[in-house]
């Protein structure tokens, strides 16, 4: 799998991620992908995943931050 041209595609960051300093990635579906980059260098590498990949990093992703958030 190859990454996708930036220039073909539409970028979107989390409305969660707003008042974080910029902290956070940004994803694209295009081409039967998903794309991920660190919206801080969005010229940089990027992470190109299946979407059954993607949907798997975000429920773990969840499953961490409630985890966390219960211990504090």
């Amino acid at each position: 799998m190859s990454a996708p041209s930036s220039s073909h595609v539409q970028w979107r960051k989390s409305t969660h991620s707003l008042g974080q300093n910029d902290q956070c990635v940004e994803v694209a579906a295009v081409q039967g992908v998903v794309g991920v980059r660190d919206s801080k260098d969005p010229f940089g590498p990027k992470v190109v995943l299946r979407p059954s990949a993607f949907w798997q990093l975000i429920a773990a992703s969840v499953t961490v931050c409630t985890i966390c958030d219960s211990l504090s």
